[in-house]
């Protein structure tokens, strides 16, 4: 078949993928309770992404079908209950890899003890009014006992944001605008002004759980030498081809299984180990000890999208960190609902940008730090050996079981009904070529320099 013929094929299969409904399920007590994702009608006949809880707390996910005039909530918490039977009977999944599984942190976060820190959380963002007010009202009905929340403004174009934080928001939102273009550069200006503790990221186009805050910091206070914190981030919505396909092949999920990544006990898993930072977690759920952050210099400018680098700020600082010798910890109790991109154009964009962030935050990494050059060289073959192996997964569909279901968005199973097309990893591919290119040219737009932010923060009042 010609490569035509195969595009072709691909874009009839990608516009025959089918709306799947968003929903969580609670078995906490003797009834199940079943409610629709944020911004989401209630359910209904069809099939549903549901995420599982017990206790309030995320153990899984699953693709389910309620049949048409059937009750959903006793369809899918049958169906829940039998999967994690047939499962490991606590439905906690596995996780991706790369670390340890650690329970010590969770459980000391679970016991009675000291409150979690006080947070800053910033939220980086440009001419998304909407989404941003969305995000913000999830972000203050947050049960963290103290926490101010820092709006970014990223070389805005428009007075949109500042009259909306202002006038909806007042005292309870600070805001700071950013003439910059660059999401690191956002982040790095958040960091300048941050008065907390422990300084936590998220985007303007999520939900945030109303225990979010509280779970990505509280193993800060579990543990002195923990410098980064990430968390679960689902889909909020299923409504497009774009949203569904992205999420069948793992989204921005990294599992059910707390995990602990310690630089001193390098796993075997990952023989690229600090540089395969994706495995970490995701810009848009992440928090670090604000001192441990400054200290290594916050991020670096030059990457991110924004620039020419295009992405990779957040890999970034995860590497920085670690190199450091502090840990991070991944915790899927503390969950973020994120709105995934709609069309096919915006999956284009992304996997570009994936490919080129990577290889952008690399190249950081090694000119920032050329002490590291060694240690990555001889890490690199049986690297290049793993990549070619999930690359090859990721086309087959074969990406392996993060929750506690059959095969569903999210990668939950070896099987999947949405094939990843060819162009999107030819596109990621070129995106790989490109970045170290283009974070020459970003760090030469920017003088040359990563920069580092101020040492402190900015006393502006809004803290909560």
């Amino acid at each position: 078949m010609s490569r035509t013929a195969r595009t072709q094929e691909e874009i009839r299969r990608f516009l025959a993928i089918g709306a799947v409904q968003v929903a969580e399920l609670d078995l906490s007590g003797e009834e199940a309770v079943l409610r629709p994702g944020p911004g989401s009608p209630p359910v209904t006949h069809g099939e549903v992404f549901l995420l599982v809880r017990r206790d309030g707390l995320p153990v899984g996910t699953l693709l389910g079908r309620v049949p048409e005039g059937a009750d959903p909530t006793k369809v899918l918490a049958a169906l829940a209950r039998q999967t994690q039977r047939q499962g490991d009977g606590g439905g906690g999944g596995r996780g991706n890899g790369g670390g340890h599984e650690d329970d010590t942190v969770e459980a000391a976060v679970r016991s009675a003890g000291p409150p979690p820190p006080f947070t800053s959380v910033v939220v980086a963002t440009r001419e998304r009014a909407g989404q941003l007010a969305r995000a913000l009202d999830s972000l203050l009905a947050q049960d963290h006992p103290r926490f101010e929340v820092v709006v970014v403004d990223n070389a805005p174009v428009t007075d949109e944001t500042r009259d909306l934080v202002h006038r909806k928001y007042g005292e309870r939102v600070r805001y700071v605008r950013e003439p910059v273009p660059g999401l690191a550069t956002a982040h790095n200006t958040g960091l300048a002004h941050a008065l907390g503790e422990v300084i936590a990221f998220t985007d303007d186009d999520v939900v945030a759980d109303v225990r979010w805050l509280t779970e990505l910091t509280a193993p800060f206070t579990a543990d002195p030498g923990l410098g980064c914190a990430t968390g679960l981030i689902l889909p909020a919505r299923l409504r497009t081809p774009a949203q569904v396909l992205l999420e069948s092949h793992g989204g921005f999920a990294k599992g059910f299984t707390p995990t602990t990544y310690d630089p001193r006990e390098p796993p075997r898993e990952e023989p690229l180990f600090p540089f395969t930072a994706g495995r970490f977690g995701s810009g848009a759920n992440m928090a670090f000890r604000t001192g441990v952050l400054r200290a290594v210099g916050g991020f670096d400018p030059a990457t991110g999208a924004g620039t020419p680098a295009r992405g990779g700020d957040d890999l970034y600082g995860f590497v920085r960190v670690l190199a450091q010798g502090h840990r991070l910890h991944y915790t899927p109790r503390a969950l973020v609902w994120h709105h995934h991109r709609e069309t096919w154009a915006d999956l284009e964009t992304q996997a570009f940008g994936y490919g080129a962030g990577l290889t952008a935050y690399l190249t950081a990494i090694l000119v920032d730090r050329p002490a590291l050059l060694p240690a990555f060289l001889a890490r690199l073959p049986r690297g290049l050996s793993h990549a070619r192996g999930l690359s090859a997964v990721r086309e087959t569909g074969d990406t392996g079981n993060t929750g506690i279901g059959p095969a569903a968005p999210g990668g939950h199973d070896a099987r999947s009904a949405h094939p990843w097309p060819r162009r999107l990893s030819r596109l990621q591919r070129r995106g790989m070529l490109y970045g170290p290119l283009g974070y020459l040219r970003a760090r030469r737009a920017a003088g040359g320099t990563t920069g580092r932010p101020p040492s402190g923060g900015r006393t502006a009042g809004g803290a909560r």
